[in-house]
């Protein structure tokens, strides 16, 4: 579905806030809107497009998560709930609240740890791997379409910007000591 652009060619929304609040507030450099109000809103939209792709599958956007942790680790498709955290940024009670509701959904089943039977591990079954590459081939065509303006040089260029503003929120500094005996 393709959404007529009704402000003139080559602005957006985002020039109209940004120009709304120097008109308002030119005592403030409103300079990092003009990229951060773009992520806001194209992340708006990434969630209502991948929210459409996932229902199409019945897949709720975490059940997706998850599943796709699972596919991408390799087989035999299984990893511990910890691992799990990790890879999607929830809570082990959350975690543990998803595991249940997919493996009473068939999608996932628990298994004792190889390595520690007093742990689990958590793996893909056939059932959950047909559905996550199913919402990925969807999720994939969508994705495509709307990066479809950028030429592959461009796209290259933005995920690289873009890769070093989150580099810092993935991993994070150490943090610095602010002790000065340890600098004499």
């Amino acid at each position: 579905m393709t959404q007529k652009n009704s402000t003139p060619a080559g602005r957006d929304e985002v020039d109209d806030l940004v120009a709304a609040w120097r008109r308002e507030r030119p005592d403030l450099d409103v300079a990092p809107l003009e990229v951060l109000s773009r992520v806001t809103r194209l992340a708006r939209h990434l969630d209502r497009a991948r929210g459409q792709a996932f229902s199409r599958h019945s897949l709720e956007g975490w059940e997706f998560d998850v599943l796709a942790a699972l596919r991408r680790s390799g087989a035999p498709y299984r990893l511990s709930p910890g691992r799990l955290l990790q890879q999607t940024l929830v809570t082990s009670g959350t975690m543990t609240n998803r595991i249940d509701r997919l493996a009473a959904r068939g999608l996932v089943e628990r298994h004792p740890s190889p390595d520690d039977r007093r742990s689990v591990m958590v793996q893909l079954t056939d059932a959950g791997a047909s559905r996550v590459d199913a919402a990925l081939i969807d999720l994939l065509a969508h994705e495509r379409s709307i990066l479809a303006e950028l030429t592959d040089p461009d796209a290259d260029a933005l995920a690289s910007l873009l890769r070093r503003v989150l580099t810092p929120f993935d991993h994070p500094a150490a943090p610095v000591s602010h002790d000065q005996s340890a600098a004499t």
